[in-house]
Parts: C-alpha cells; sequence; structure tokens
C-alpha cells in the first residue's frame, strides 16, 4: 500500500475550515442574467473582474457551456494553507478544460480528484482534464466499483450499455486510488464519505440500473460507488457535496452527520437524482426530510431534475439557490 493510500485509510479526523470557495465548472444549465439574492453565492465573472481586472474579463472571459454532466472546483483554507481539489469531471472530454478556460480558471491549482461515482457524466472528461493539469502521480480517488461495466434495463427487456469508466492507462501518469472507506484528503480538511449507508424507507437507489458479471446483466440499484464530500466550516456547519446521490440525499447528509459528529448542516448542493418515472415519488418526503436537516444554503442541480428543483425552490425557498455553471459560493467565518 502506498504512502498515500495508507494515510486515507487511516484517517478520519476532520478538521473545520476558515473558508472555502466552490466554482461550479459543469452542470444542466447555464443563466448569468438572474439575481442572486444569497450573499454567499455570486457570478464567479464578477470574482474574474476582482482577480485580473476588468480590461481582462472583457477581452477574455466568455460565457461557459452546459451539459447533462457535473463538477466542481473546491478551494478550502485553513490555518492559512490552501487546498484545491476537482470533484467530477462532467460528461464531454473537454468540457470542463473549456469552462475554465473561458471563465480564467487555472486547472494546475488542482492537487487531487475525487469521482463522486463511476456513471460517465461524471468522469467522461477526466483524461482530457488530467492532460490539462499535467501533474505526475496526482492522486485520484475512486471506488472499486466505478469500473464495473454498466447499463440501464430498456422496457422492452433490452439493456443500454453506459460508456465505460476510463482505464488505468488513459489517466497516466496521475493514479487511482481505491478506496471504499471514509477517509479524509487536503490535509484533514475535506472527507470523502465512502459508501454511504442505506437507511430511509424511500431512498432505494436506481431500479433499472445494471451491471455485466460474467457475460451476463444483473441488477444493480443501489450504486454502492456513490460517496460525497464534506467539509466543516467554522462557525456555520457542513457543507455536503452530492454528484448524483444516488445513496439518497438524506441518506448522505445523516452519514455527514455521523462521520463527523457535527450536527449543523450550512449546505447541501450537487445532483439529488429526483428526476425519473421511478424517482420522483420521492420528492415529496426528501423535500420533507430537507426541511428538518434546515440548511442556510440549498442548491439542488444536475439530476435533481425540474421537478424537484421547483418543489424544494418552493417548500424551502429561504435556502434555495439555482446552480449554474459559473455559480461562485464563498463560506467564511
Amino acid at each position: 500500500m502506498s504512502k498515500i493510500s495508507q494515510k486515507l485509510a487511516q484517517n478520519n479526523v476532520l478538521r473545520e475550515v476558515d473558508s472555502a470557495e466552490i466554482i461550479s465548472l459543469m452542470d444542466n444549465s447555464v443563466d448569468f442574467l438572474s439575481t442572486i439574492e444569497k450573499e454567499e453565492v455570486k457570478q464567479v465573472r464578477k470574482w474574474v473582474g476582482e482577480r485580473w481586472g476588468a480590461k481582462w474579463v472583457a477581452e477574455h472571459f466568455r460565457s461557459p457551456t452546459a451539459e447533462h454532466g457535473f463538477s466542481l472546483l473546491i478551494r478550502v483554507s485553513s490555518g492559512g494553507k490552501t487546498h484545491c481539489i476537482l470533484y467530477d469531471t462532467g460528461s464531454s472530454p473537454e468540457g470542463v478544460i473549456a469552462n475554465a478556460n473561458r471563465m480564467g480558471l487555472d486547472l494546475s491549482e488542482i492537487e487531487c480528484v475525487v469521482l463522486s461515482h463511476g456513471h460517465y457524466d461524471h468522469s467522461g472528461g477526466l483524461p482530457a482534464t488530467l492532460k490539462a493539469i499535467d501533474k505526475e502521480n496526482m492522486p485520484i480517488i475512486v471506488h472499486e466499483d466505478m469500473f464495473k461495466t454498466r447499463g440501464t434495463a430498456e422496457p422492452d427487456g433490452t439493456v443500454r450499455k453506459l460508456p465505460e469508466f476510463p482505464t488505468e492507462d488513459r489517466v497516466k501518469p496521475a493514479k487511482y486510488i481505491r478506496t471504499k472507506q471514509s477517509h479524509t484528503i487536503a490535509d484533514d480538511t475535506i472527507l470523502v464519505t465512502g459508501e454511504i449507508p442505506r437507511n430511509t424507507s424511500f431512498e432505494q437507489g436506481l431500479p433499472r440500473h445494471m451491471v455485466l458479471v460474467d457475460g451476463k446483466w444483473q441488477p444493480d440499484p443501489l450504486i454502492r460507488d456513490d460517496r460525497a464530500i464534506v467539509f466543516n466550516v467554522k462557525q456555520k456547519g457542513l457543507v455536503v457535496l452530492s454528484g448524483c446521490a444516488h445513496a439518497g440525499i438524506i441518506n448522505t447528509a445523516r452519514y455527514a452527520q455521523q462521520l463527523t459528529g457535527v450536527k449543523q448542516i450550512y449546505a447541501i448542493m450537487g445532483g439529488f437524482h429526483l428526476a425519473g418515472k421511478n424517482c420522483e415519488p420521492r420528492i415529496k418526503p426528501t423535500v420533507d426530510q430537507l426541511k428538518h436537516l434546515d440548511p442556510t444554503i440549498l442548491a439542488p442541480s444536475h439530476c435533481t431534475g425540474w421537478r424537484g428543483i421547483c418543489a424544494i425552490a418552493e417548500e424551502i425557498p429561504k435556502a434555495f439557490v439555482w446552480n449554474s455553471v459559473g455559480n461562485l459560493y464563498s463560506f467564511r467565518t
């Protein structure tokens, strides 16, 4: 076992951070026109203008594009030291790179990539993004199940095969670090949850999800490789980031509380997977439980679907934020 994987296996104590920034690099929508009422959220164009100046923005900044995919650039700071990680890499080969360039972001700052699960809309941009980052032996935190061949059962009984997860040779000179357990990274300031227990009665995964085992398609509704990222902002509480929440966003948030021993949840962001005929019945119980969790920031996106997003916006309006590619979330004590 490498030194990095030894640390991941042994360390699970989460340190508070003084501040954090999250930039939405890829999501299903772009909206640079609507106002944002939350002081913690602004369009990255304003931040880039403050950083590089109005002249640079006028000459170089270009509106990013959206796709059915997900990616977040995350910076956390503690004790004067800052860490930068990438959470998921979108669907298309070049989408994340193109958006980063259009928004004036430097991908070379990234020191670690975490993949939420093995589906193509979260890993499709991995090989090209790693080439752009260009760091040897940079860790890519994965779960062994991400390498399985996967598909979706169609109503006629056939199985539609999903795009394959990037093989080892396509990510060199970076390297995969495989782990199922919860662990911390970035000097113990960021927690990767590992496999998430399924405890709620209504969050039952994807019924039509399949994996290929010994040449035969087998049901795989639970998608055990689904993991989330968590960090704890001093005097604010937990920030819970989900790629698709195949484990259920309520299961995910509660597990974050359990792992860290921190009750207060400050923000819940990412895909909640409330879209689709089999998942939409979960919208009401999910919204009811989100009310009990009472986050200050609630930014459902990606696979949450318009029905779920609209329900959350209507029922929890004070916390709700419409996520757009180019949103910048700033959390400080």
